[in-house]
């Protein structure tokens, strides 16, 4: 039995039966915002058709400094004068989880994932390339890659599909291509939506390039993109032997509409009703991008697109009705990218770019303290690494490169929801992880392994011992309500500690089994008849307090009796704070 049970558990529920905290009624799974609905149409004329009408989603251009300017700056000085307020996320159900949507599908939260599926990410079978089965010239360069810091372009491979091949830089080979696979595949593992993503060693001689190409990077003008510059991206990309190494990143199905924003909703967009800021899987977000030190996760990294259910001829991408899909896009600043300026790649992880709370430290302090980019060092042998370690990390210190609205309003709610999904990566699907670098040095691919693990592990412990880690709560036949707890399952305290306490609210203590694997059962007397008084009747209502002696915090599951025969219902799970 449980050392203690939360006071506050007892007393919020003296009142179970007379207190109905949740209906009877199917916990919601799945969000609205995969129905179709329809945009109204409108002149869209492009360079290839004057004469062309969307009937979709505007799309949105996305500034990359009017984006870092109004969350360096605009946004925070509007919070501080008390303009905005946020509180819990809105969007979870009465089971504490996030359903299927637009945004989200529950994948590794919902059930197990081999490392087969782990490793192949988003992409299906007819999106891997095969370079030795592949004829020389019939990879087609089409067009020079328009943004972002890596070099790259794009090629039409026939079968296959257009892909987006990015380069290294020399400073971090094989840092970058490693970083875009590996937090692809754990955001997709996760239940983000990502592109499909491969490292693709090929031989040079299966590209060929398209006449009169012209590419533009974050900041410069357009050039011409020809053979010289192909030859360039190639001589500076990784190699093994005569083969190329690259990032493919598979082309994302439908009518392209821009990035989403972490604030607010898209307009024109009738699915979209809850403020993205407000969204528990974009908050939660957060922990996973600490896990990866993706520091990079803002509003330019992700992608709208508009998927239609009109099937014509002609195949208009933009036809309605249709629904929009969001999702995750470029991980490849993960695992320890740098910037050019050591000073601010030694604080990527623990303070913004422009961070006003710790510049008013200094200021109060005179600079005296030593802080978390003071200590860090780059481990010898290791330097591709940057400064990504386990040692400085802190999962709940931990900032991106400059503030997110939806990371700044992670709550503890939050935070524990996809703390619980991350304790579902084992041992082995980390070393898979870990694996799929492709790196021709062993010894990186081991050090790597380490840091994610050692880095997860840090989050566990934060996140899983103060609001209650009891997970996967069902019934079981008529009267055992089970679960499995995450914090026990990962060894996070020693095994006598899980000392296990459920009792009803009436303060009648229940029996609970437990076994090997983490797992409890509670049995349930029936405090309803078969038949009689309705489903829904106050007195059919129960409510279930569950201690493990560990967690500050408890979990209240909320149930109806339907009596011996068809037994006990449940409708919701509390997490009261400690």
């Amino acid at each position: 039995m449980s050392r203690w049970i939360p006071m506050l558990l007892v007393a919020s529920s003296a009142c179970a039966a007379s207190d109905r905290a949740f209906p009877l009624r199917e916990p919601v799974a799945v969000d609205t915002d995969l129905h179709p609905v329809s945009v109204a149409c409108r002149p869209s004329p492009t360079p290839k058709d004057p004469h062309n009408v969307s009937c979709a989603p505007d799309v949105y251009v996305s500034p990359i400094i009017w984006d870092g300017a109004d969350n360096l700056l605009f946004r925070p000085l509007s919070e501080a004068v008390g303009i905005e307020r946020h509180g819990e996320a809105i969007n979870a159900n009465s089971l504490d989880e996030v359903p299927d949507s637009a945004w989200f599908t529950n994948r590794l939260g919902g059930r197990p994932i081999g490392t087969e599926e782990l490793s192949r990410g988003a992409c299906s079978p007819a999106l891997i390339l095969d370079p030795d089965g592949s004829a020389d010239g019939t990879w087609l360069i089409d067009h020079g890659k328009t943004d972002g810091s890596s070099p790259g372009f794009r090629v039409n491979i026939p079968g296959k599909g257009k892909y987006l091949f990015k380069g290294e830089p020399p400073d971090q080979p094989e840092r970058p291509s490693a970083a875009s696979i590996i937090g692809a595949a754990a955001y997709n593992a996760v239940g983000f939506n990502t592109s499909c993503e491969q490292i693709v060693y090929f031989r040079p001689s299966l590209l060929k390039l398209a006449p009169g190409l012209t590419h533009q990077g974050n900041f410069g003008a357009m050039e011409p993109f020809d053979q010289k510059v192909v030859d360039k991206i190639l001589a500076d990309s990784p190699h093994r032997g005569e083969l190329v190494r690259m990032q493919a990143s598979a082309w994302l199905p439908g009518y392209l509409i821009g990035p989403f924003g972490y604030t607010g909703t898209r307009r024109d967009d009738p699915n979209d009703v809850i403020a993205h800021d407000d969204r528990r899987e974009l908050r939660g977000g957060r922990l996973l991008a600490a896990w990866l030190d993706h520091f990079d996760a803002r509003e330019q990294n992700s992608l709208d697109s508009w998927i239609t259910e009109v099937h014509t001829p002609k195949g208009n991408p933009s036809a309605s009705p249709g629904h929009v899909v969001h999702y995750y896009l470029d991980t490849s600043d993960c695992l320890g990218s740098e910037w050019a300026w050591e000073e601010i790649s030694r604080r990527l992880g623990y303070s913004y770019v422009a961070d006003w709370g710790d510049m008013a430290r200094d200021l109060i302090t005179l600079g005296i303290p030593q802080r978390p980019w003071d200590r860090v060092r780059r481990e010898h042998g290791m330097e591709i690494f940057g400064f990504f370690n386990v040692k400085n990390f802190v999962p709940d210190e931990w900032k991106n490169e400059y503030p997110n609205a939806a990371f700044s309003r992670m709550t503890e709610r939050d935070g524990a929801w996809m703390a619980r999904i991350l304790a579902r990566f084992t041992p082995e699907m980390v070393a898979t992880l870990g694996g799929m670098a492709k790196f021709s040095d062993p010894r990186k691919t081991a050090y790597l392994t380490s840091v994610l693990q050692g880095r997860l592990d840090k989050i566990l412990e934060r996140y899983l011992t103060r609001l209650s880690p009891i997970a996967d709560a069902h019934v079981v036949g008529t009267d055992q309500l089970c679960a499995v707890d995450l914090a026990e399952m990962h060894a996070l305290r020693p095994a006598a500690a899980f000392r296990y306490d459920a009792r009803l609210s009436n303060g009648v203590a229940l029996p609970v089994s437990h076994s090997a694997d983490a797992g409890i059962c509670v049995t349930l007397p029936h405090v309803a008849a078969d038949g009689g008084s309705p489903d829904d009747a106050p007195g059919r209502y129960a409510r279930v307090e569950i201690g493990d002696g560990v967690a500050r915090g408890g979990i209240v599951a909320h149930l109806y009796d339907l009596g011996a025969t068809r037994g006990y219902r449940l409708v919701g799970l509390d997490r009261p704070e400690p």
